[in-house]
């Protein structure tokens, strides 16, 4: 192509073709951004096959029981949920067993569109009561006429999908009139995790993930003892290869890593495996939600 130098017009072109190549052009540098885009920890990405899709950064409410949420009382604790909604953290999660706490998070998030931020509870299944009435209760605390995901809480046996078959039923009865949307388990120990890989009920599982094992599952169920790591890393992938969403726990060693390099090396362990779509963490404060934020960004990216 070449202007004449006469008329000033282009040659060996016809305008359809210089305005096509021009529009190709542009699209060429409004795309180029995205070849180069980085991941973040506040990207909305798929939850295995639930069809649901999530921050990779949840807040948690259960630190030590939910006891270190909880001692920030309702104001402190509202503008913690607040602050990572608008850092763009929209994966928010609290169980029955974090006594009180589901009724903090409902009010903290209230007001806010649902379908703005994702929510996952978790069912206590030690509780005798009717399972029905259990969950309608919690729709109640947490002022959501439905659960992105609800969770039973923290099976510890290795042959929890036998012993739980009727609780399963009822949350999959649930799913079906749309109350729940996915369904899953967390666990505690070797043992109940064993039983994670291959078990088709579980869409999501939340599973105890860092880079040494602090407050991870072992054969015992013991909390101070370590985790196997490269054990249960090794139920993580099977799950996750199954098309089950998988979200890390204990992620910080339940704040055991007061070494900002453990915290790093934790969160690089975990994300950058490949295998864990999100993680949950507990915060007492926005500094730490920043913090966070900004740890998963480098791991991601590094």
């Amino acid at each position: 192509m070449s202007i004449c130098p006469k008329t000033g017009r282009f040659t060996g072109l016809s305008r359809r073709g210089f305005l096509r190549g021009v529009l190709t052009a542009t699209g060429a540098v409004a795309a180029a951004p995205l070849l180069g885009a980085k991941r973040a920890a506040t990207d909305l990405v798929p939850l295995g096959n639930t069809g649901i899709k999530v921050t990779r950064l949840a807040l948690g409410t259960g630190t030590n029981g939910g006891r270190i949420q909880r001692e920030l009382g309702q104001q402190a604790f509202t503008r913690l949920v607040r602050h990572a909604y608008d850092q763009g953290v929209r994966f928010f999660e609290t169980a029955d067993r974090y006594a009180g706490m589901q009724v903090m998070l409902g009010e903290a998030l209230k007001g806010l569109p649902r379908d703005s931020y994702r929510l996952m509870t978790k069912f206590n299944f030690r509780e005798p009561n009717n399972p029905q009435a259990s969950i309608d209760r919690l729709r109640r605390e947490l002022q959501s006429e439905y659960f992105d995901i609800l969770l039973i809480h923290g099976v510890r046996s290795g042959n929890w999908p036998t012993e739980l078959e009727a609780l399963r039923d009822v949350i999959s009865e649930a799913k079906q009139k749309k109350i729940v949307l996915s369904h899953g388990a967390s666990a505690h120990g070797l043992r109940p995790i064993r039983a994670f890989p291959g078990n088709k009920w579980l869409e999501v599982a939340l599973m105890r993930t860092n880079h040494n094992g602090t407050r991870m599952d072992n054969l015992n169920d013991v909390n101070e003892d370590p985790g196997d790591v490269q054990e249960v890393f090794s139920h993580v992938k099977a799950v996750h290869g199954q098309g089950t969403g998988v979200i890390g726990m204990k992620l910080i060693g339940e704040g055991r890593f007061t070494n900002p390099d453990d915290r790093q090396a934790a969160v690089n362990k975990v994300f950058r495996s490949g295998l864990v779509d999100a993680v949950t963490i507990g915060f007492k404060s926005t500094a730490e939600v920043d913090e966070a934020i900004s740890r998963i960004n480098t791991a991601l990216n590094g």
